[in-house]
C-alpha cells in the first residue's frame, strides 16, 4: 500500500550504485579500501580548536542564512580579487552539494535540459531528475578532455544549464585553459547558465582555470570538504551573479536554513592553513599507483583531484570490481556509477601508501584475471 505514497520524482532515479559496493564488502576483514571520495588526512588543528571553542561557547544556534559575516566577507574579498565582477556575490551553503541542490532548484523547470560531461559526479544525473530536468550527457571518452564540438552539438533550445567540473570526479582530469575558455564563451553565446563545480580546485597538479575568468555570469561552487579534510562539517559556498545568489538564499531559508554554525567558525580558522604538504603527498601517491599500473592497464594520468579511472582489462567495469572485492578484498567503484558506459572503474588514492601498495599487488594479479 505504501507505493501509492511514493512520488514520481522518487522513482525517477536509483540509489547510488556505490551502495552495492559496500553491500558486497560488508563482511570483509581489513579490506584494501581505494573507494573513499574524501581525504584521509586530518582536519587542521587550528580548525578543530576553533570548532571545539565554538561548541564550548555555545555557538550552536543558527547563523544568518547567507553565513557568518566574518567568513562571508573574507571569502567575498578573496573572490573579488580573482574575479572583479561588479555583480558577483557570495554565500555559505551546507556543503558544495547543498549549493548544487539550490542552484538547480532555482534555475531548472520541468523539461529544461541540463548538460554535463560523461563520466560525471554521481549527483549530477540524480539531482537534475529530482528537479524535473532532463539530463543530457556529452562523452569525454577516451581521454576525458572536453570536446567543444560535442558540447555544441548537444545544445538545443531547451538547454538551460551546463554543469562543469574540473578537476573531475571520477577521472582526475583537469580542463586546459583553452577548453575552459571555449566552454565559458559557448555558454555565454547561448545565454546558458554555467555552473562550475570547483570542489577539487586545491588538488590540481597543473594550472587551475575557472570559467568565471572568461564568463562573468558563471556560478562557482566550492567548499572546505576536500581541501581541508572536513566533508562532515558541511561548509561550502557559492558565488555568482547577485540575482541568482539572492534566489538561492531564498531557497536555502526554506531548506537547509544555514551552514552549521560551528563548522563555519572552524572553516574560518582553516582558511589560512597551508595545505600544500598534503597536496604534494597526493601527487606522490598518484605517481606511485600510476607508474605501477600503466603497463598493465589503459590509464589516463590524472592531473588533479585524487582519483584514477582505468579501463577494465577484461570484462565490464562491474565484473572487474566484483572480482576485486570477492577475490582480493579490494574496494573500488565500477565506472557505470559515474557513466553511461560500464568499461572503467574508479580508484581513490586518498589512502595511505601502505594501502596503495596492497592495492597495487592486487591489481597486478587482477590484470591477468
Amino acid at each position: 500500500m505504501t507505493s501509492r505514497w511514493i512520488s514520481k520524482r522518487a522513482g525517477s532515479f536509483e540509489a547510488s550504485g556505490i551502495r552495492r559496493v559496500f553491500d558486497l564488502a560488508a563482511n570483509l576483514t581489513d579490506p584494501i579500501n581505494l573507494s573513499i571520495g574524501q581525504p584521509d588526512f586530518d582536519v587542521p588543528e587550528k580548525a578543530k580548536k576553533a570548532l571545539i571553542d565554538a561548541v564550548n561557547s555555545k555557538k550552536g544556534g543558527y547563523t544568518p542564512t547567507q553565513g557568518l559575516a566574518v567568513l562571508r566577507d573574507t571569502l567575498q574579498k578573496r573572490t573579488l580579487e580573482k574575479y572583479p565582477h561588479p555583480d558577483r556575490d557570495i554565500f555559505l551553503a551546507s556543503g558544495t552539494s547543498g549549493a548544487l541542490v539550490l542552484a538547480l532548484l532555482v534555475a531548472i523547470d520541468p523539461g529544461d535540459e541540463v548538460i554535463f560531461f560523461d563520466p560525471y559526479f554521481v549527483m549530477y544525473d540524480a539531482l537534475v531528475k529530482m528537479v524535473g530536468g532532463v539530463p543530457v550527457t556529452v562523452s569525454t571518452y577516451p581521454d576525458f578532455h572536453y570536446d567543444l564540438n560535442r558540447l555544441a552539438d548537444a545544445i538545443t533550445p531547451k538547454t538551460k544549464a551546463i554543469l562543469f567540473n574540473s578537476p573531475t570526479n571520477p577521472t582526475g582530469m583537469v580542463a586546459t585553459r583553452e577548453e575552459v575558455k571555449a566552454v565559458a564563451e559557448l555558454a555565454a553565446k547561448h545565454d546558458i547558465l554555467l555552473v562550475s563545480d570547483e570542489i577539487y580546485s586545491a588538488f590540481c597538479f597543473q594550472e587551475f582555470v575557472s570559467p568565471a575568468e572568461y564568463n562573468p555570469q558563471t556560478l562557482v561552487l566550492d567548499g572546505f570538504s576536500k581541501s581541508h579534510g572536513m566533508p562532515g562539517w558541511r561548509v561550502g559556498y557559492a558565488h555568482g551573479p547577485k540575482e541568482l545568489i539572492e534566489q538561492m538564499l531564498k531557497f536555502q531559508q526554506f531548506t537547509f536554513v544555514c551552514s552549521p554554525h560551528v563548522g563555519q567558525l572552524g572553516a574560518l580558522a582553516a582558511l589560512d592553513v597551508d595545505m600544500s604538504e598534503h597536496i604534494d603527498a597526493y601527487r606522490k601517491r598518484r605517481d606511485m599507483i600510476y607508474d605501477a599500473l600503466k603497463d598493465d592497464y589503459e590509464i589516463n594520468k590524472p592531473e588533479g583531484a585524487f582519483y584514477m579511472f582505468p579501463r577494465a582489462p577484461w570484462g565490464t567495469g562491474t565484473e572487474f570490481v566484483e572480482k576485486a572485492i570477492m577475490d582480493h578484498s579490494m574496494l573500488i567503484i565500477p565506472g557505470s556509477v559515474f557513466s553511461t558506459q560500464d568499461t572503467h572503474f574508479r580508484i581513490s588514492y586518498a589512502a595511505t601508501e601502505a594501502t596503495i601498495q596492497r592495492g597495487i599487488e592486487a591489481f597486478r594479479k587482477l590484470a591477468g584475471k
